[in-house]
């Protein structure tokens, strides 16, 4: 049986738009997903459906714990 893989993605509405960070094990369905609109909620609401960026783990804790590493960033960048 081949090692299993976990990614962390941002995908974006445009340059410069609205972000959202998710992780999965299964990239390429999970991308697929969004661009056809099949998830419902903030994705599908705010047009979130080009990947612009990843990253691959060997295990789920450790791309859980970048997830959230990098939400707390991204929010950590804003003003408000």
């Amino acid at each position: 049986m081949g090692t299993r893989s976990f990614y962390v993605y941002i995908l974006a509405s445009r340059i410069g738009g609205t972000l959202y960070i998710g992780v999965t094990n299964d990239l390429i369905r999970r991308v697929a997903e969004h661009r056809l609109k099949l998830v419902k909620g903030f994705t599908k609401k705010y047009d979130v459906d080009k990947l612009v960026y990843f990253e691959q783990f060997d295990d789920a804790e450790n791309a859980i714990k970048r997830e959230k590493q990098l939400k707390n960033w991204n929010r950590a960048g804003r003003s408000g």
